[in-house]
């Protein structure tokens, strides 16, 4: 994870009483902080006003309309209203991740060092994004353990859980069928590299990935969704901020292009890994692993035995 650390050295002469003639000084000055705030403003200005300046120039055009000739167009009135309204909503999600990719990237430096279930979170974010699986008729397949304790941070791994499901609901066709795998404790080659899902014309690509640590062992969730799949060239953009495939950039109802963005810094600052395998027409699995929670006095048996 990047960090920044500003280094003053200063000479300290000595009497020759004390015995030594000269000694350094070193003091160390963590700048991290001060660097991602310096960028993520940069970042504000290049993209997130650009990214505003489309709907509030629409909102400004309909506003405009409004006040004209449909002042007593009940019908255009009503139509106007709702694309408003819907440019709204868009430009609220933009503000609210922008501002939860910022407190992700304020801490990524700093390791969480609580717990969470996998199970648990993929249990509660399925039930919340129901209502969506519903309304476009996808059979949701779940296979699971009964526990897969990760350490993290709860609500940061809640918002990553819920990302990946409510892109691969966002992106599959009506009446398809999407797959959500827990798997528990392995070894990192076993999550990092597990057998391909989509076929030999399929490509996989790591976006995140911890330090190598032998021994390490983590718990993963695997999103196989239906959609049109990602081609190759496109996989290495993917956590790219408001990156989206397929000229998605219009459109008051799509994603806001930072949703992986989050998912990559939140994995990074819990040391674990993201990859994604799509193939064209195939579809694609998002796949997120994280540091297992070790039990202390199992693992003390299974030494002492």
């Amino acid at each position: 994870v990047e960090s920044h650390v500003r280094a003053h050295v200063a000479p300290l002469r000595q009497t020759a009483a004390e015995g030594v003639g000269w000694q350094a000084m070193l003091v160390l000055s963590d700048e991290t902080s001060i660097k991602r705030a310096d960028r993520m403003r940069a970042d504000f200005l290049a993209n997130a006003s650009h990214e505003l300046r489309t709907p509030l120039a629409s909102l400004a055009g309909f506003i405009e309309t409004l006040r004209g000739h449909a002042k007593d167009d009940p019908d255009a009135q009503e139509r106007f209203l709702s694309i408003m309204f819907d440019q709204t909503e868009r430009m609220q999600r933009l503000i609210n991740d922008l501002l939860s990719l910022s407190r992700v990237e304020m801490d990524e430096h700093v390791p969480p060092s609580g717990e969470a279930d996998l199970v648990s979170l993929v249990e509660d974010v399925t039930a919340f994004l129901r209502p969506q699986l519903e309304e476009k008729s996808i059979d949701l397949r779940v296979d699971m353990p009964d526990a897969a304790l990760a350490i993290g941070d709860r609500d940061q791994l809640m918002e990553v859980v819920m990302n990946l499901i409510e892109n691969a609901i966002k992106y599959s066709p009506e009446g398809s069928a999407l797959s959500l795998q827990v798997l528990p404790a392995q070894l990192r080659d076993e999550v990092e590299r597990p057998a391909m899902k989509l076929g030999v014309n399929a490509s996989r690509l790591t976006l995140a990935a911890p330090s190598s640590e032998s021994g390490e062992r983590y718990v993963s969730l695997r999103v196989m969704d239906s959609g049109k799949g990602i081609e190759r060239r496109n996989l290495p953009r993917l956590s790219e901020r408001f990156f989206r495939v397929d000229g998605q950039k219009s459109g008051p109802k799509e994603g806001t292009g930072l949703g992986l963005a989050i998912v990559k810094h939140i994995v990074n600052r819990h040391r674990g890994g993201f990859t994604v395998e799509s193939a064209p027409g195939e579809g694609s699995v998002f796949s997120v692993f994280l540091p297992a929670r070790v039990d202390v006095s199992k693992s003390a048996e299974e030494t002492t035995g």
